[in-house]
């Protein structure tokens, strides 16, 4: 019952828009209020978890990805990609799902995502033709692979609070994400095949087109290396998340200062004070976090979690797909880092009974929680898809629940019940 009566006060502190770390904070007051726990061990407690040199790399990863976002390594990605998908109708769709792919492979960020790519592609459709609603609607959901292919920030959290290897967290993600970026395209290519307002990029002589691609080719060489740098360092053993972190940082500086030129001293204190101010109430998020997910333990919140769910059935497949409903419904309730600060410490252990392996899970819960993000009615990245679009929400909905039915839960259904693709690529580099 006291659980219960903290969690109600948790969801809904939310829903009055009350700032998430003071909402957990409540409910963790709830808890030691009602339980007459001795308060003064929480504090020391919560310090020491986030006293932790993995976290460095999320302040550090937020940092790359504000650089990233102001330096114009973007339109870089975004011309070359282009240049392989600009003569197909709802090819310039191809080209913000595939450039929301390689950003956020950059950045690890789906916010920085949404604003950077969104920026730069939502002119060139409309100019194109390409209808507002489907657009703004595609953007909200191709933003999300920021959330699966790493480095992603969301999978260092939940490593850090679930106890798994980062680079294994990192791996599983990958394979769903590429079977989204695969599924978001199609959808779009579907959805605009008889639309007869789409203008095509005009055709080049083979030789122009060469020549374009070189010069496109080299303009984004810098940005694809970004990537390759991080995460080849992270794989090949010489460099830590943490440190990967750091050096991603380093590298974009001078890229986007000397390359791209859209670095220069007002943008780069812009990117350091929104880098800071995000990373500040992440760090706030994880020690609230922290202090809650032990009450929920010394409470033994995940048994009666999964008492409750085996009262219902003893099927596992059946309790899996409770825990996808569950894992959706928080997508829509709060963004995606404050969804996984909650979820890890309540349903990874209750997962883990079902014979779920852990590492499987991270993927599971980035799906979930990127498919929670766009679900009406709250779906936080729907809601900024619409005003970087200018899209009306009423034209985005229909396309929406296209994407949503036809992309995220086939992926969310391969993802969970085909273990064996998110676990490949972690089997293969021994972390399984």
């Amino acid at each position: 019952m006291l659980v219960a009566i903290a969690v109600i006060v948790l969801i809904v502190i939310l829903l009055l828009g009350v700032p998430i770390p003071f909402a957990f904070f409540a409910s963790t007051l709830v808890i030691v209020v009602g339980g007459g726990y001795d308060y003064t061990f929480l504090l020391p407690y919560g310090f020491s978890k986030v006293s932790s040199l993995i976290l460095v790399a999320i302040p550090l990863f937020i940092l790359a990805g504000n650089l990233m976002e102001r330096s114009g390594i973007g339109e870089g990605l975004i011309n070359w990609v282009e240049m392989f998908v600009g003569r197909v109708k709802g090819g310039l769709g191809a080209v913000m799902v595939i450039s929301c792919a390689l950003f956020g492979a950059i950045s690890g960020s789906g916010f920085a995502t949404l604003s950077c790519i969104g920026t730069i592609m939502l002119p060139r459709m409309a100019a194109a033709g390409y209808p507002r609603g489907v657009s703004a609607a595609l953007i909200s959901s191709a933003s999300l692979l920021g959330l699966l292919i790493p480095p992603s920030l969301n999978m260092i959290v939940y490593a850090f609070i679930g106890g798994q290897s980062v680079l294994a967290c990192f791996l599983a993600t990958v394979i769903p994400g590429i079977i989204l970026v695969i599924l978001l395209s199609g959808t779009t290519f579907w959805l605009l095949r008889k639309n007869q307002d789409i203008k095509l990029r005009d055709p080049m002589p083979p030789e122009v087109y060469l020549k374009t691609l070189g010069k496109r080719t080299s303009r984004a060489l810098p940005a694809m290396v970004a990537p390759i740098i991080i995460l080849g360092g992270i794989y090949g053993g010489f460099l830590t998340p943490t440190e990967a972190a750091a050096v991603s940082v380093i590298y974009t500086i001078p890229v986007g200062i000397w390359f791209y030129k859209g670095l220069n001293k007002e943008s780069f204190k812009s990117a350091l004070v929104t880098a800071g101010t995000t990373a500040g109430v992440v760090m706030i998020m994880l020690l609230s976090v922290m202090m809650l997910s032990r009450l929920y333990i010394m409470e033994d919140v995940p048994q009666m979690i999964l008492k409750a769910m085996t009262s219902v059935t003893d099927n596992t497949f059946v309790l899996i797909l409770f825990v996808n409903l569950f894992l959706i419904i928080i997508g829509m309730l709060m963004d995606d880092t404050s969804a996984i600060l909650l979820c890890t410490p309540i349903l990874l252990p209750v997962v883990m009974k079902l014979g779920v392996n852990p590492v499987h899970f991270a993927a599971i819960m980035g799906v979930n929680l990127g498919l929670g993000c766009v679900t009406p009615p709250t779906a936080p990245f729907l809601y900024l898809g619409s005003r970087i679009g200018n899209a009306p929400i009423n034209e985005m909905m229909k396309p929406t629940m296209y994407y949503i039915a036809f992309a995220w839960i086939p992926t969310l259904i391969i993802t969970t019940y085909v273990p064996g693709l998110s676990l490949w690529l972690p089997s293969l580099f021994g972390f399984v």
